[in-house]
């Protein structure tokens, strides 16, 4: 059950029972490299590594013919400096599809590239022991990434989503029969992503003790683990207000008490629920682009780049780490803002 007090910290607990549950399938030696890589990685990306790593060792076991004969738990740690470059390239080829227990599964370049970043992490950890001889993933180039147009609401586009949200004029009738219910949360969560440029995972991590409304704040855990507060608008902390509002008059599950936003069961509301929400909002907008909460957090972004220029307070809001990240997303805004400063100065009065 949730402790609503520690929200993050038992999504940690959560995501390492499961990378447990994987790495007991993986060959033993896999153990020693999660455990080294503990302190600098969060517990999603070494579950995300424990499944990859997975998916690397099976085909390994498959198509090698000196694995095959072993179990794959069995295999040892000599087993690293037999695979060559050629079987990486060659796994990377399978994964671009491929069919497990009746299932299809495929891998575009940002899933290749995250696959192979896993394997070069764990390579790259028993090189630097001296545990192996050989480091055949570092030989292997990641595969270039082509960089989708990232998809933003327009500030029109923005006020008729909220006006469906508010309204929902255009949701079926046992839509509407819900939406009576929570309405006002609904405003109050697209309001506040749409606000802030907050993730998902970190709105529906806040307790009703995150919000600051004397200095018009949340405080937030980011990706990291790191807390840090963002500040809000009026018009968010009105929707928040609103909100509030109806919250204190709820009963929460026991576990859930702290949450700030709760599902119609009264628990924690979850990333998913919050996906499924937006996504029926948008759908029931005629022309409204494909949108996701992602989405909601690149209009936040591209708004406040517009008003500030500020690419490094862009960053810092959104939580990037490398404000060179944030620079490839806004890439377009940056060109239109020096196409500008080419006329900003003149050198000779006319």
């Amino acid at each position: 059950m949730e402790n609503s007090k520690n929200y993050h910290d038992a999504q940690n607990n959560l995501n390492t029972m499961k990378m447990r549950e994987v790495a007991s399938t993986l060959p033993s030696f896999c153990k020693d490299f999660f455990r080294g890589i503990q302190e600098y990685t969060s517990s999603r990306t070494r579950l995300a590594y424990a499944y990859d790593l997975r998916v690397f060792f099976e085909f390994i076991h498959t198509e090698n013919k000196s694995c095959s004969h072993m179990e794959l738990k069995d295999f040892p740690l000599s087993i690293l400096d037999q695979i060559t470059r050629e079987d990486i390239e060659e796994y990377l080829d399978y994964i671009t599809y491929y069919i497990k227990d009746g299932k299809e599964y495929s891998n575009n370049e940002r899933g290749k590239k995250r696959k192979l970043s896993a394997l070069k992490s764990f390579y790259n950890y028993f090189f630097c022991a001296e545990l192996i001889k050989t480091n055949p993933a570092a030989l292997v180039p990641l595969p270039k990434q082509h960089e989708k147009e990232i998809v933003r609401l327009d500030v029109d586009e923005v006020a008729i989503l909220l006006d469906q949200v508010e309204d929902g004029e255009k949701l079926t009738k046992n839509q509407l029969k819900y939406h009576n219910k929570t309405k006002i949360r609904d405003v109050a969560l697209l309001t506040l992503l749409l606000g802030t440029g907050i993730r998902v995972s970190e709105c529906v991590g806040l307790d009703i003790g995150d919000i600051d409304f004397k200095n018009n704040g949340i405080k937030i855990r980011r990706k990291g683990g790191y807390e840090t507060v963002i500040y809000f608008s009026e018009e968010v902390a009105e929707a928040l207000s609103d909100y509030l509002e109806k919250r204190y008059h709820m009963i929460p599950l026991e576990g859930h008490e702290n949450a700030l936003f709760l599902s119609m069961q009264n628990r924690r509301i979850t990333v998913r629920a919050v996906e499924n929400l937006v996504k029926k909002y948008a759908s029931n907008v005629t022309g409204l682009k494909k949108i996701t909460p992602h989405k909601l957090r690149s209009t936040y972004g591209t708004a406040l780049y517009r008003e500030t220029g500020d690419i490094y307070l862009v960053a810092d809001v959104l939580g990037h780490k490398d404000v060179n990240t944030t620079r490839k997303h806004y890439a377009a805004l940056e060109d239109n803002r020096r196409r500008m400063a080419a006329k900003a100065v003149q050198l000779r009065e006319k």
